[in-house]
């Protein structure tokens, strides 16, 4: 369940109250069922996968991937998995624990884990959305946004591209005013 927290520390845990909510930004949040296959569920527990599991996770979910590549012209998708020991996490997450755009959607698919994408509203304020397990969430091109990992520091997403080129984060000069704590 996606959990939105505002800079006056309200929060929504309703999904149609937060789709509302980040509509003028455009970002698309959906639920989308991982399914009930037996080994796709084991392969979702595990921490560490190898590139044959990831690519058994993505052969798993590829209907989602048929309607992107359909409705959006994705060309290309794969799976990112994070935990606490992976070599150097933390300079891979600095890269995008501060306020950025990007040339292109940010498009995420979160299918064991969760982590927290923040948002800088049409009117300056900023709101930070727990995206969890089973949610889906677009962040379309040039919004201002960061993103980090809730203490657990797990996160299984497949991650969806028109292009590589255009995702590279592009620092802006807006200063993060808030960090969630995670739960309600």
């Amino acid at each position: 369940m996606a959990i939105l927290k505002r800079e006056d520390g309200s929060v929504s845990t309703e999904i149609a109250e937060i789709v509302e909510e980040l509509a003028p930004l455009g970002i698309q949040l959906n639920y989308w069922s991982v399914g009930e296959d037996e080994n796709l569920q084991e392969l979702l527990k595990r921490d560490r996968l190898t590139d044959s599991e990831k690519e058994t996770v993505l052969q798993g979910l590829d209907h989602y991937f048929a309607q992107l590549q359909e409705s959006g012209g994705y060309t290309s998708r794969d799976l990112i998995v994070l935990y606490p020991e992976v070599p150097n996490l933390d300079t891979m997450l600095q890269k995008f624990d501060k306020v950025h755009t990007h040339a292109d959607d940010e498009v995420r698919y979160i299918v064991a884990g969760e982590g927290i994408f923040g948002f800088v509203r049409p009117d300056g304020s900023q709101v930070e959305l727990t995206v969890q397990p089973q949610e889906y969430i677009n962040v379309p091109a040039g919004t201002e946004h960061w993103f980090y990992l809730t203490p657990a520091r797990c996160v299984k997403a497949v991650r969806y591209f028109c292009g590589t080129s255009g995702w590279v984060p592009e620092y802006t000069e807006t200063q993060i005013r808030t960090r969630q704590e995670v739960g309600v």
